[in-house]
């Protein structure tokens, strides 16, 4: 594992930081994969009762790493391939959902795509005042995946859903608040602290019973998920060769509006 990724234990909680160094703290293929092990780490770990993620102090993440030339595969290698590459997000987010202990999300600043999709995976969700979700996309020629619309459903409805990933709504966290996209607002730069403190009452509960009920939860409420988001991959894989995800990415490289055929 690079040093993206840092874990500090405080008793029963394990808290796990990513920084890139950048602003952005985008999700690069090499984090991705840090932040899946980092997860499978905690699978099968009885003295772990809650897992804290957060980013930088200043920024959750802002997606995925569009100026990563590795970031899904080349479009111009075989689809074999490109299914491989794309699935280190998903595998990320899937690790996250699966941590056996109560998982909690601390988001500072900017919650972007791949960002939205990791903070989703996680069971509890806390906000500063300050931030900002946004799932841009469809602005940018792709469909959202990672499995991530079944979650978004769940914690929002369908409506909501669709306002948050297909019309690609910035959505403040006050409204994610009223959403239910996020558990707790709180003052801008107390995020780690409330997670913290959430983290301590769900220490003094017998863990074995509350990751039983974790669970139960996540069965119940993402019973259909593998059925209705199994397909986001190969959609993925297939939007990839169109003149709209090739002109959706070159116009933000670039800083204009994207100009859209349907092709």
């Amino acid at each position: 594992m690079s040093d993206l990724v840092s874990i500090e234990r405080q008793g029963r909680t394990a808290i796990v930081r990513f920084d890139t160094g950048s602003r952005a703290n985008a999700l690069s293929p090499a984090l991705m994969v840090d932040l899946t092990t980092v997860a499978q780490s905690f699978h099968a770990c009885p003295d772990v009762s809650t897992v804290i993620l957060t980013g930088r102090e200043d920024q959750f993440c802002m997606g995925a790493d569009l100026k990563d030339s590795d970031r899904s595969g080349s479009p111009k290698a075989p689809l074999s391939q490109r299914r491989i590459a794309l699935r280190r997000g998903p595998a990320m987010c899937e690790a996250w959902e699966k941590i056996d202990a109560l998982t909690i999300c601390a988001i500072e600043g900017w919650c972007i795509g791949g960002g939205a999709a990791l903070a989703t995976s996680c069971d509890l969700r806390v906000a500063s005042a300050t931030s900002q979700f946004y799932v841009p996309e469809v602005e940018r020629g792709m469909n959202m995946s990672w499995g991530s619309i079944p979650r978004f459903v769940a914690l929002v409805g369908p409506a909501r859903s669709k306002r948050l990933a297909a019309l690609c709504e910035k959505v403040p966290a006050d409204r994610a608040l009223d959403w239910g996209l996020v558990d707790h607002v709180v003052a801008e730069g107390t995020t780690l602290a409330k997670a913290i403190e959430i983290a301590e009452q769900s220490a003094k509960l017998p863990p074995t019973a509350l990751k039983m009920v974790k669970h139960d939860v996540n069965a119940a409420a993402l019973a259909l998920a593998q059925a209705t988001g199994y397909r986001d991959l190969e959609a993925f894989a297939l939007l990839q060769q169109s003149d709209d995800f090739r002109e959706g990415i070159t116009s933000f490289l670039q800083g204009r509006d994207p100009e859209f055929t349907g092709d």
